[in-house]
């Protein structure tokens, strides 16, 4: 079931976000949450970086499980998503390294890493709670459009629009990876409950064609629709088009 939470601006809807994740984990203070990188979430997690600060909430009970993480990329490269986690959350909020968890992006033996995380998860019980973003093509995590659903943590290959906009992060186009290690969408779709946040006119179009056209992996957050607890929070630029 879709829930929707329109907020006047990027600000309040950054905000909303941050009081979704805060009352997960009034609730149960050891949530494990599912956390995503890029533009998208920072203005959330200064939020809720403010919330823990001020008092409100005490995020540091919890575990968290990263949707994906470049192939070829150490955790300590400035561009992996595990430095991106380490800068703008995890530090902030005080969590140790055993309980977060990013794929390694430099495994060996690529495959059996993803079994591994895959599994990691489940022995953790599951994701409470799973923060996603919206790719202008309708992506969740890397899935990019494809002829059938994911249904593991699987080997992405990037598509040329996602490292044209991921160049922006990198010195050089040559620099952006071509591969990342991400969560299936049978992966995300096991979280207890879904939090989508997509701010901006730029992602009006792909926010009414994923939540209300057909269901189909060419618009792999289209799968949400079949979620039984997916609350999708947009300032009113992005809910323009619906």
């Amino acid at each position: 079931m879709l829930h929707w939470i329109v907020c006047p601006t990027r600000e309040a809807q950054a905000k909303a976000c941050a009081a979704v994740l805060a009352a997960q984990v009034l609730q149960k203070p050891d949530s494990v949450l599912g956390l995503a990188t890029g533009s998208t979430p920072l203005a959330i997690y200064r939020e809720m970086i403010a919330l823990q600060n001020e008092g409100v909430v005490n995020f540091s009970n919890v575990r968290t499980f990263n949707l994906d993480e470049y192939i070829g990329l150490s955790h300590d490269h400035p561009q992996s998503y595990r430095s991106f986690m380490e800068t703008n959350l995890f530090v902030e909020l005080g969590l140790r390294s055993e309980q977060t968890h990013v794929p390694d992006g430099m495994a060996e033996d690529l495959s059996a890493e993803c079994a591994a995380y895959e599994q990691a998860i489940e022995q953790a019980g599951g994701i409470d709670l799973q923060l996603l973003g919206i790719g202008h093509d309708g992506h969740i995590a890397f899935n990019e459009p494809a002829e059938a659903f994911t249904r593991t943590v699987f080997v992405a290959t990037l598509t040329a629009a996602t490292i044209s906009a991921n160049q922006r992060f990198f010195a050089r186009p040559e620099d952006v990876p071509r591969t990342a290690l991400s969560m299936g969408v049978g992966s995300i779709m096991r979280a207890n409950r879904i939090l989508l946040s997509a701010f901006g006119r730029d992602k009006a179009e792909i926010v009414r064609d994923a939540f209300t056209g057909p269901v189909t992996p060419q618009i792999s957050a289209s799968i949400l629709q079949f979620h039984p607890d997916c609350t999708i929070v947009l300032d009113e630029e992005a809910a323009s088009a619906l």
